[in-house]
């Protein structure tokens, strides 16, 4: 295949919104400097609703600048990103917006030690939603449940293990109601034994229909769960395809050398 033929592949395998077809998410021309090194190198994407979408690749590559980016945890130097018809622009209305609309889930679990998971969960849904405390806890409980850890509810995050502390992060995210998740290797920290129920609560959210971009080593997990694998490396975008097609046959050497390390 040669440059000009895997270049219009590549973007058009980038740029196929899957889920229903409709554009949650549009990532154009996106690129990030950390002082003299440049972290996305133009990068474009475009995720559908209810889509999963995975982002593999060596560290380093970019792929959690990317998701960082999606809601101003980063903020990018160049192209644009719309998030279910937002722009991301420097006014802090949009800004609060996408926030609102997009959860995070990230490698430390980021509760807050002093409150019990309830107080956890139910914090950001009273104050910035502005839930009344009986509607927050009882959806609280039925997120809890949803994630299998409701007998946690009244204990402290340092008297539960990673992979419990980790679903009630996704819990917490999830009681804002959000119209996409973000994942940032949530397995990274946890011990083997603990992944798989993480893993088993991001399934039953794609499943649910949840828009998702997950950023994870987890091979088995994409090639189960995602509607497409995007591969990065260098702070660009290698390869895209459905996960068969990209574990099965990968078109780049780049890939390929990845696949060949990680499988």
């Amino acid at each position: 295949m040669d440059e000009g033929t895997t270049a219009t592949s590549l973007t058009g395998k980038a740029l196929e919104a899957g889920g229903t077809g409709e554009v949650m998410i549009e990532i154009t021309g996106v690129e990030k400097w950390f002082g003299d090194f440049q972290a996305l190198t133009g990068v474009d994407l475009v995720v559908g609703r209810q889509e999963t979408v995975v982002v593999a690749g060596p560290s380093g590559s970019g792929k959690s600048t990317l998701i960082r980016c999606i809601n101003r945890l980063e903020q990018h130097d160049r192209g644009r990103i719309i998030v279910d018809g937002t722009e991301l622009s420097d006014d802090l209305k949009d800004i609060q917006e996408i926030r609102r609309e997009t959860g995070m889930v990230f490698q430390s679990f980021n509760l807050f030690p002093h409150l019990t998971i309830l107080e956890n969960i139910t914090l950001a849904p009273r104050h910035v939603r502005r839930r009344a405390r009986k509607e927050a806890e009882e959806n609280a409980m039925r997120l809890l449940e949803r994630v299998r850890i409701p007998e946690q509810a009244h204990k402290y995050p340092g008297q539960l293990s990673g992979g419990q502390q980790q679903r009630a992060a996704i819990a917490r995210s999830l009681a804002m109601e959000p119209k996409v998740m973000l994942f940032d290797e949530p397995t990274s920290a946890l011990d083997p034994e603990m992944i798989k129920e993480v893993l088993d609560t991001m399934e039953e959210l794609a499943e649910s229909g949840m828009t998702m971009i997950c950023v994870t080593h987890e091979m088995g997990f994409a090639r189960h769960v995602a509607d497409r694998v995007v591969f990065m490396a260098d702070g660009g975008i290698v390869e895209v395809d459905d996960p068969e097609s990209i574990f099965a046959n990968p078109k780049e050497e780049r890939t390929k050398l990845f696949l060949s390390q990680v499988l």
